[in-house]
Order: structure tokens, then C-alpha cells, then sequence
């Protein structure tokens, strides 16, 4: 077990030598940037850019899971797909979020860590994140008696699921809650809706260590339609808010590494530049053939498509080129998340392209 904090060399240089630039490819470029026409495995499934190397993190042990060291008493564990983070206290364990997909490797990683530490294995205490099922769906795992804390807009959405995997929890907080247990501090925070209603910040200060999930992505791009979140513009809001907190460690939730604060620098550069991109790509893509031939038909709803599909293309094309080999997975996910800011800045914002108000 050990913390493997990601290189952030590359990242800098990066940021450093590619400021303020945006290409725009050629046509031939722009199609080539979105997609691998090559199909040569046989698999008959597309073909993407490899990822970079340090976008990736440990590999998983022969169980399918890796837990390392944060710092002092602070832990993570991860199966390349989702995280997990704990902290082991006098008193027992203190789990922040249960992803199914580590499921019962969580006791497991648990259990490696307490041995050698000394402390107690058990499971006291289990804080939701957020009340989405990929990321809290093991928590019914754990014993009755484990206190389940979490914001008090989880509770009201969890008890609507009615999800056994997600039992209730057992404490509630609208602003802020500190828990300590056993000689350890967790900062609980909520500063509103972003990438789901009630997702909360989880700050270990002792050890400089942010959990915030399904916001920054680090090594990667968001995923698709910008982390499926359910309200773009706090989003983007809750990626700054993160980097005002005082951390040199960052817990995302997803995917196989820690991340550093160039992590968060560049996916707010990648953001930066999206927007600019998307915001130029609804005043120069020309909407009159897709009015003229879908009109003609009266299907309004392929005028729609058409037109905003082209300008999520024509939006993605020098974004995604720009990030390749920087951004894992930028070849991947950026045309979903150029059509998923651009019906943010159509519907939060009011730019409206070719369907605002008529003259």
C-alpha cells in the first residue's frame, strides 16, 4: 500500500505551452477527431486513442481491487472504475461511499489496511456522498448498527427509491457537519446542486484530501453529456468551489488515480475551452439546410437534431484534437459533452442560435 500522487509534469507543460491556443481542424480533421474509423481487431467495435500513461493508475491485485495510503490514517481503494475512501479510527472505520462494483473488495481492502495498522475493521460509519446507486449501491452491506450520514436531500431521494442497497441514513445535514470518530475529522460540506442535487464535499483536513464525486475527472475527460449532471451551470460552479478548498490530494469517485491540483487547472482549462468552442459553433454553423430540408417535411424535431448534432461536431472537433494524449478518452466523450453544454447555453444561459426570439 502506498500514495502514488500523479505526475503533474506533462500536464503543466501542457498548460504552459498551449494557453489561449485553439485550433481549427480541417474538415477531414474534424471527422478524424471524433472518431477511429478502424475496425481492425475484428471485434467490430471502434477504435479510440490509447490512453495516456498517466491518466492510469495501479493496477488492481489478483481480487480486482488496489487500496493505497492518502496519508496517516487515511485510505482509498479503487477497481479502475469507481473509488471509494476510508478512514480507520480508534474507534472502527469510517467509509466515504460504497460503489457495487468494489462491493465486498471494500471489506477486503478494509481488513488489509487495519491489520497492519492496528486500529478496528468495522465498519462504525458510512457517508453518502450522493444518492446515486453506482456510487452508494454496496452500502447495504453493512451491518444495521453503522451510522449512514448524508445530506438531507439524499435521505428524501433514497427513501423515494425505496433501494435495500441503499439503506436510509441515519444523520442528516442541510449546510455543513463535522464528524469526528476515534481521534479523526471528516468536514462534510454542501454548496448546493451540481452534478446531482444533493452530491456533497467530503474534506479531510489533517491529511489535505478532497472527496467530491462526479465533478473532476483527473487524467480524463468528464463523462459523457458532462457527468450526466442535472445542472450544468453549478457544475461547472462546483469545479471552482473545489479548487478554493486547501487540498494537495483530490478523491473523484471514478476511474483508477488520485488527482493533484494540475488535475483540476487543466479539466477547468478543458471546460474553458468547450465553452469557447461551443459558443462560436452556434453563430458559424449554418442552420439554413437543415430548416430547408426538414421543414419542407414538417418535421421539426430533425431540424433540431441535424442542426444541433453539427454544431456539437463542429464544437468538439478542435477541443477533442487539442486534448488528445493529454485528457484521456478526449476523443471518447467530448462530442457528448459539447451537445450537453450547448443545450445549457441554450436553455441556462439563453443563447439561442437560430431559435431565439423572431424578428
Amino acid at each position: 500500500m502506498s500514495h502514488e500522487p500523479a505526475s503533474s509534469t506533462g500536464r503543466r507543460r501542457f498548460l504552459k505551452g498551449t494557453a489561449g491556443a485553439l485550433a481549427v481542424p480541417t474538415a477531414a480533421g474534424l471527422l478524424g477527431a471524433l472518431a477511429r474509423p478502424a475496425y481492425a481487431d475484428g471485434t467490430g467495435l471502434p477504435d479510440f486513442d490509447p490512453v495516456p500513461a498517466a491518466s492510469a493508475g495501479p493496477a488492481p491485485n489478483a481480487d480486482g481491487y488496489h487500496v493505497g495510503r492518502i496519508d496517516g490514517h487515511l485510505y482509498w481503494v479503487t477497481d479502475s472504475y469507481y473509488q471509494a475512501m476510508f478512514l480507520t479510527t480508534t474507534r472502527g472505520v469510517v467509509l466515504v461511499d460504497a460503489p457495487p462494483t468494489i462491493g465486498h473488495n471494500l471489506q477486503r481492502a478494509i481488513n488489509d489496511v487495519t491489520r497492519a495498522n492496528g486500529r478496528p475493521g468495522k465498519v462504525t460509519h458510512v457517508v453518502y456522498s450522493h444518492s446515486h446507486a453506482d456510487h452508494i449501491g454496496a452500502a447495504g452491506i453493512f451491518g444495521r448498527d453503522t451510522v449512514r450520514i448524508a445530506h438531507a436531500e439524499t435521505a428524501r431521494l433514497l427513501a423515494r427509491a425505496g433501494d435495500p442497497n441503499r439503506p436510509l441514513p441515519t444523520v442528516t445535514f442541510r449546510d455543513k457537519y463535522r464528524l469526528r470518530v476515534g481521534g479523526e475529522t471528516l468536514d462534510l460540506a454542501y454548496h448546493g446542486p451540481n452534478h446531482s442535487p444533493d452530491n456533497i464535499f467530503v474534506h479531510a483536513p489533517e491529511y489535505d484530501t478532497l472527496m467530491l464525486v462526479d465533478v473532476l475527472y483527473p487524467g480524463w475527460v468528464p463523462f459523457k453529456g458532462l457527468a450526466v449532471s442535472q445542472d450544468i451551470p453549478d457544475w461547472i460552479k462546483a469545479q471552482h468551489i473545489a479548487m478554493d478548498y486547501p487540498w494537495r490530494t483530490f478523491v473523484g469517485g471514478h476511474l483508477g488515480r488520485l488527482g493533484t491540483r494540475a488535475d483540476g487547472t487543466l479539466q477547468i482549462q478543458y471546460m474553458d475551452d468547450l465553452d469557447t468552442s461551443t459558443r462560436s459553433a452556434i453563430t458559424s454553423v449554418d442552420p439554413s439546410p437543415y430548416f430547408a430540408k426538414y421543414g419542407a417535411q414538417g418535421n421539426s424535431w430533425a431540424i433540431f437534431k441535424t442542426f444541433l448534432d453539427a454544431v456539437a461536431d463542429t464544437a468538439a472537433a478542435p477541443v477533442a484534437a487539442k486534448y488528445a494524449g493529454v485528457l484521456a478518452a478526449a476523443d471518447v466523450f467530448t462530442k457528448d459533452n459539447a451537445w450537453t453544454l450547448l443545450e445549457s447555453l441554450r436553455i441556462d444561459t439563453g443563447i439561442l442560435g437560430p431559435f431565439g426570439v423572431h424578428p
